[in-house]
């Protein structure tokens, strides 16, 4: 894949080039981009979405609306409501994990980090069938695969929730604007904006391109993560030709002592020198960028639980794909990060130091025999290594 021009106008963001869209619309307001992709299809169809819901390593969600009351049910699914019926959406959840049109997709909106992409779900509703006015905790780009939807939206306060129901609704939904979509017309929102989506056709498809946001709580406990594993594991972590040595951290292997303890006549008294021991061995633990970056690099690419990388019956070499002029491709289902001389594929942790071949499959997602061809043997290596375990693929 080529890299994207981020000051050049895009189709995709409606003549807008993605660093004008980052300044002016990212995480700010909503926006509405008629024919994002003209002749836009969805990449799987209505039948294809059912046969994903019917696997048990695909992440599937029935929601239907029954006497007023919102129903929600977890695949895999055996049957499914006919068309006819109205008020039912099945959502389909990564499917990016299990199609190659639909990863291709999320290339498109790589001008946004891939530490923050988080899959694509798509959603077939029959007629009227939505999933309640809610909000998200993240930024969303709702493209119209197939019929029309009409979208409320609101960047209302209030946003309470409806109590004791398995879908977060919204309690009190003010919608102050209107739009209905076409096939390839999108719809960007920032977190937090109320939305509702109602399907206007028998069958409707909407592809949402989501962004993961965690939580400052989970970053917070990330890091302790790492600091705690600084302090278990100090010798080196390492896996290939290449290895990753632990975090450097503080030296804590000595005992605590209190040569000064008084006899006490309060034996159940916690003693002040053991909270004040506890207090400075904390206070010797430094928190670094590289800590941050070790901790988000392998959250940030751990593969989906439902994830399985297939491993091919006949081993490829990589001698061989270049003598055939061949190319590698990441995986659809791999991620690769990467920040300073550290490297994150898939969960794990490598220290590059200096090679820039990594950085640029990470970046463009390909490696031609040109770039092979430039490789050391250590990098070689890493490769045949991944290439053996699935994680990249020939091309």
């Amino acid at each position: 894949m080529t890299s994207i021009d981020i000051h050049a106008p895009m189709t995709l963001l409606g003549g807008r080039s993605p660093a004008q869209f980052m300044r002016t619309y990212w995480q700010k307001k909503p926006l509405l981009i008629r024919q994002a992709i003209p002749g836009f299809a969805s990449p799987v169809p209505p039948a294809g979405l059912r046969k994903l819901a019917k696997r048990d390593d695909v992440e599937s969600r029935l929601i239907w609306q029954e006497n007023d009351e919102w129903n929600m049910e977890s695949g895999p699914f055996a049957r499914f409501p006919k068309v006819a019926e109205p008020n039912w959406s099945l959502l389909v959840q990564s499917v990016d994990l299990h199609d190659d049109a639909t990863a291709a997709l999320m290339q498109q909106f790589r001008f946004i980090p891939d530490a923050r992409l988080d899959d694509i779900m798509i959603s077939l509703a029959s007629r009227n069938g939505g999933v309640g006015p809610h909000f998200d905790s993240y930024d969303v780009f709702l493209l119209q695969g197939h019929g029309q939807r009409r979208w409320r939206i609101s960047q209302q306060k209030d946003l309470s929730l409806v109590p004791d129901i398995a879908c977060k609704i919204l309690q009190h939904f003010e919608p102050e604007e209107e739009f209905v979509l076409e096939p390839g017309d999108m719809l960007y929102l920032p977190p937090h904006i109320a939305h509702d989506g109602i399907s206007e056709s028998d069958e409707c498809i909407t592809v949402s391109i989501g962004f993961r946001a965690p939580s400052l709580a989970v970053l917070a406990r990330g890091l302790l993560e790492v600091a705690a594993d600084q302090l278990s594991a100090r010798n080196g972590l390492g896996f290939g030709p290449y290895s990753t040595p632990a975090l450097p951290g503080p030296d804590l292997s000595g005992m605590f002592q209190d040569k000064r303890l008084a006899a006490t006549t309060e034996p159940a008294a916690l003693p002040d020198e053991l909270i004040n021991s506890a207090l400075a061995a904390v206070q010797k633990i430094t928190f670094t960028e590289r800590m941050a970056a070790r901790f988000l690099g392998c959250w940030l690419t751990e593969p989906n639980s439902l994830t399985v990388f297939p491993i091919a019956e006949d081993m490829v070499d990589i001698d061989d794909v270049i003598d055939s002029d061949g190319s590698l491709v990441l995986d659809r289902r791999s991620r690769m990060i990467y920040r300073g001389t550290d490297l994150f594929i898939n969960g794990e942790a490598l220290e590059l130091k200096t090679n820039a071949t990594f950085k640029k499959f990470a970046d463009t997602r390909i490696l031609t025999c040109a770039d092979l061809k430039k490789a050391n043997a250590a990098t070689l290596a890493q490769l045949q290594e991944w290439l053996d375990d699935g994680w990249i693929v020939t091309q």
